[in-house]
């Protein structure tokens, strides 16, 4: 009998339906992948931003997870925002037991006013704990300058940047540049083979207010295309060309006062 290609995504709620686990499953299921989840934290959001958060309890987390691996199963997993040392540890533990493939980590750790998201010792339970089990990671330019340590200025520091953060451990990387000035954008894409290979990935910057949630729908679109069978590097593309593809189509629609959403569902394909 044929199964679906599934995807667990590991991440907090966004009550507005723009980022977090309802981007996931959107996105997963516009792929047409079979889409699961454990939600780490549900908060109370709009387009104009988040008003509240609530943390769930971390045995709760751990109970979401083995609920879907030990019944569902995944052929990939998106992790977001994790949000303490405990439950990264909790995440950890649950996907090297059941010996998941395909994971894309998405580092969430700086707000979109530049405010840090997380403290120093998550940073360093993240790096110590994910990092060398994933597939690739997806840090933008503010959460790369906290995880080295450096100020990115140039496209020569973001190629340099996406290979130095191949020392913690992952396969690849992709340094996404969306907080990159100018009408081009440029995400730096590295992976680990006999040598390291850089690649620059080159898209028209399109002028619209409604870039919430474009994260966590790369890394699930990462996600998702490696559950369907792409090479890591192949996987990548797809999804950089699916996120600027729904960033397009959404781009003149009014949702909520503030920044609203991407047309996920622009070309949704089958689930089978």
């Amino acid at each position: 009998m044929n199964e679906y290609n599934k995807v667990l995504t590991i991440a907090g709620s966004d009550s507005g339906g723009g980022a977090g686990i309802q981007a996931d499953l959107k996105t997963i299921s516009s792929l047409g992948c079979y889409g699961t989840s454990a939600i780490t934290a549900i908060t109370a959001q709009n387009t104009m931003g988040v008003n509240a958060i609530y943390h769930i309890p971390v045995n709760i987390v751990e109970k979401q997870i083995y609920a879907v691996l030990n019944d569902i199963g995944t052929n990939a997993v998106k992790i977001g925002m994790l949000h303490s040392v405990e439950i990264i540890k909790t995440v950890s533990k649950s996907l090297k037991e059941f010996q998941v493939k395909n994971i894309v980590l998405d580092p969430v750790m700086v707000a979109t006013s530049g405010d840090k998201l997380i403290e120093a010792n998550t940073i360093d339970a993240l790096i110590e704990y994910l990092f060398p089990l994933a597939d690739i990671i997806t840090p933008n330019i503010p959460e790369a300058n906290i995880l080295l340590n450096c100020k990115i200025i140039s496209k020569n520091d973001m190629m340099e940047s996406a290979k130095s953060l191949l020392k913690y451990g992952s396969k690849g990387v992709l340094l996404k540049g969306g907080h990159w000035e100018g009408s081009v954008m440029f995400d730096i894409y590295a992976q680990r083979n006999e040598v390291v290979e850089v690649k620059v990935l080159k898209n028209k910057k399109i002028d619209t207010r409604n870039l919430h949630g474009t994260g966590c729908t790369l890394s699930s679109a990462i996600a998702s295309y490696l559950a369907l069978g792409n090479k890591l590097e192949e996987a990548v593309k797809n999804a950089t060309d699916y996120i600027n593809t729904a960033i397009k189509h959404g781009k003149d629609y009014k949702t909520g006062q503030g920044n609203g959403p991407v047309n996920h569902f622009f070309n949704p394909k089958i689930l089978e």
